[in-house]
This record gives C-alpha cells, structure tokens and sequence, in this order.
C-alpha cells in the first residue's frame, strides 16, 4: 500500500518511518526544509526508505492514503485548498492527523467531499515514542466504510477508537489535551507549595501515588519540573497553548464556562513571550513556580 504522509514535523516523521518499518511504501511532503540529519537517514537505499518528495502533488500522486500532520488549520486550508492542489483528492482518502476544532474538522471534510474526495480525521494520543513503537491512541471521526479501508495503516500506528461522525474525534482530542494543561498546571501548583515549604518531594510524592488524585502524567514531568530543564520537546508549549485556545472557543460554542482555561492561556501566552515557546509543555511549571527568591 502506498502512503503519503503530509507534514514531517516530529510526528509526522515518526509515523512515517514506523510505516516504512512494516513494508509500506512511503513519500512524504513537507512545506519547509527538513534537517539533514533525518533527511540522510530516512531516504536512505534500505527496505525502511522513505521517499521525500520535492512537491505535494509528487507525495500524493501514487498514493492509496494521504495522511495529514500539519500544525494547524490555516497549515490545513493551504494545503487542501489551493487551487493547484483541489484535483489531488479526488478519489483518495484523506486521513487529517492535525489537531483543529471540530467545526474547522467539519469544514475540511465539506470540501474534500466536494472535491470528489474521502476524509477520517484521526488525531491522536501519544507523541513520538508511541508513534515509533506503534502504540498511539487514534480519535477517529468519520465514515466506517473510511475507517475499513484504513485499517492496516491504522493498527499499524496504534489503537484506533472510531468516536462518531467528522467533529466527534476533534473534540475528544482537545478534551485531552485541555486535561494535559489542566492537569500539569494544578500539579505544577501543588508542587511548588510544598517545595517552597520545605516538604521532602519523595514523601509527598508516596503520598499522592496512593490517594485517588494520582495522574501518571505527575511522574512523567516530576524530573523536568525538578530540574527545571524543559529541554527536547515531544510536545511543545505553543502548541499546547494553540490547542487550549482551541478548546476554549469550542467550548463557549456549546455554552460551556471557560473562565479557568483562559486563565490558564494567559498563563501559557506570557510564557511563550518570554521565549519558552519551544520549550516543552512542563515548562508551564516554570511560568507557575518562579526560581524562590533570596
């Protein structure tokens, strides 16, 4: 089965070589000049090669399934959308990995529709490493017949859970996300109490593992947030703060109070100001818990 994966950001690149790894025939497309280092490794003569192809249409062409990982909806628009671009879906599946609103989701679909093509979004749970073992969590909205038709490539990146119709996988997504924020923020807080309390972080810690509040995303970020050292993102702080800002506006969309997640964007805004944008999204405990002073 020929594959074209569109988008070969950090996860885009990981799928991509995990196909290749199970005997897919794989070309990728992206929209901004790749490192060199993946570049050499990726295209190299091996049964695992990934084909990069110098343009979008090149990537589709001789593909069975376009699967899309771009960083957000206006990334989506342009390459959906362009006028050069409307007769590359016809007839094809297109399988949208980005994170954007449900409505954006249902918007997308109308014209791939209309444009004589098939559309599944498919965002997913999990970052690079579960996308290299093949252990992601797959938020499918759409069609089954769609869902049937991409079942090898499916399994062969993940779990697939088939929500409802186009919008439903969107809307799980941010649900989830919205708890990653929600979740590092309140552990963030409580933390920094009892550091600055002088409370020994492996009691507390004991403590919090046997009570019923105990999330494992709290030991995931505990050494980050210890250290302070935000380094080597799989999931960076902005995009983190673009997927809350998301939530937010769906939210209210269905009369949903979202006083605390625009307190939290405003938290994660300011910190992406500050230059730690890039960071990765545990550096929310930063933003939170400032250095003691003197």
């Amino acid at each position: 089965m020929n594959i074209a994966i569109v988008g070969l950001g950090l996860m885009g690149r990981a799928m991509a070589q995990r196909l290749a790894e199970l005997g897919f025939t794989v070309r990728g497309y992206n929209r901004s000049p790749l490192p060199e280092t993946w570049l050499s490794r990726a295209t190299a003569q091996a049964p695992t090669a990934i084909s990069v192809a110098p343009s979008l249409m090149q990537a589709v062409t001789p593909a069975h399934i376009v699967w899309v990982m771009l960083a957000d909806f206006a990334a989506c628009e342009a390459v959906f959308l362009a006028p050069e671009h409307q007769s590359l879906w016809r007839n094809r599946l297109v399988i949208n990995g980005s994170t954007i609103s449900p409505d954006q989701s249902r918007a997308l679909a109308q014209s791939i529709h209309a444009l004589g093509g098939r559309y599944l979004e498919a965002p997913v749970l999990g970052s690079t490493p579960q996308a290299q073992t093949g252990t992601l969590q797959i938020l499918l909205g759409g069609a089954s017949a769609d869902i049937v038709q991409a079942e090898m490539v499916l399994g062969a990146l993940g779990t697939p859970t088939h929500f409802g119709d186009v919008g439903q996988g969107a809307a799980v997504k941010l649900a989830m996300n919205q708890l990653i924020g929600s979740l590092t923020a309140a552990f963030s807080l409580s933390l920094g109490l009892v550091q600055r309390e002088g409370v020994a972080v492996g009691q507390f810690m004991e403590t919090l593992r046997a009570s019923a509040l105990y999330a494992p995303t709290f030991d995931k970020k505990l050494e980050k947030m210890q250290a302070r050292d935000f380094a080597h993102a799989n999931f960076p702080l902005k995009h983190l703060l673009k997927d809350l800002r998301l939530f937010a506006a769906a939210a209210e969309h269905r009369h949903i109070n979202t006083q605390i997640v625009h307190a939290l964007t405003d938290t994660l805004a300011h910190a992406c100001q500050e230059g730690a944008g890039d960071a990765d999204y545990s550096a929310l405990y930063a933003a939170l818990v400032p250095p003691a002073a003197p």
